[in-house]
């Protein structure tokens, strides 16, 4: 590859935390030697250390092409044969970022080679290009329901918002189904509840042996559970202090999904 120019301080920042969050200690002092960067901060953070090594190679070197050499061989194909979804995450965070390189934009491939691209002005070319977050949950095979109560968070990558969407869909669908208007854990226990005296409004198992009753009181509470950690978190947090990364929105979308298929089981 030609000589490439030396990265912006915050696209450094950017590159080191994605691979901060991909990598162990070991395996940046290896990709790092062999990538032949200086290790001059061993014993920070992670990303701290990815930060500062990139950052002295640049100053020295005045190019970023070691950089990028460490990129392909930490985040090489054949090393996420077994987590392809984490593989494809990281890619798509990187090129978020890289797009905005100067003078040209940077794209990572699923091939672990890099291309030359027109560069991004603004985020919303970053993320028409990066891939979204909404393809790797169609790949998941999630509920639909779930994509579309929070579609337009989706394709912005507002992780925030797009769990707190999902999570009121749940609500919606149990309001749906059993003409109730409460909301969140009250909601759930008067649409689920299981004493000696009354029956739930639904159910998706005839109730009769102790294990069906077991699993009808376990998705009530999973239902409750969602509701305490990311609807009522996220209704009284100020987004700034509830930071949802791409990983936790996946797997809390994929747990919706989940009990939105479930509700599609469940009979009044």
């Amino acid at each position: 590859m030609k000589k490439i120019s030396p990265f912006s301080a915050e696209l450094l920042e950017g590159i080191s935390k994605v691979l901060g969050d991909t990598l162990t200690n070991a395996e940046i002092d290896k990709f790092l030697q062999d990538s032949s960067i200086e290790n001059i901060n061993p014993v920070d953070t992670k990303w701290r250390r990815l930060y500062y090594a990139f950052a002295n190679f640049q100053n020295q070197q005045q190019c970023s092409n070691n950089i990028l050499t460490f990129i392909v061989k930490s985040l090489s194909p054949v090393r996420f044969v077994n987590n392809k979804e984490i593989y494809q995450q990281r890619i798509n965070e990187l090129n978020r970022i890289l797009i905005f390189a100067q003078p040209s934009g940077i794209k990572f491939g699923e091939n672990g080679k890099f291309s030359l691209i027109e560069k991004a002005d603004t985020i919303r070319d970053a993320e028409k290009r990066a891939g979204d977050l909404n393809q790797i949950l169609k790949d998941r095979n999630i509920h639909a329901d779930v994509l579309l109560f929070c579609k337009a968070e989706l394709l912005q990558d507002n992780y925030f918002h797009a769990v707190f969407e999902a999570t009121k869909s749940i609500a919606d669908k149990i309001r749906s189904k059993t003409g109730l208007t409460e909301d969140g854990a009250l909601l759930v226990d008067k649409a689920f509840g299981l004493g000696q005296t009354n029956k739930p409004l639904l159910a998706f198992n005839a109730l009769i042996t102790e294990t069906e009753e077991n699993e009808h009181k376990g998705f009530a509470n999973l239902l409750k559970g969602v509701f305490g950690m990311f609807r009522n978190t996220i209704a009284h947090t100020p987004k700034i202090k509830w930071e949802i990364n791409e990983i936790d929105a996946l797997d809390s979308l994929t747990i919706i999904s989940l009990l939105h298929r479930k509700l599609d089981l469940c009979n009044k």
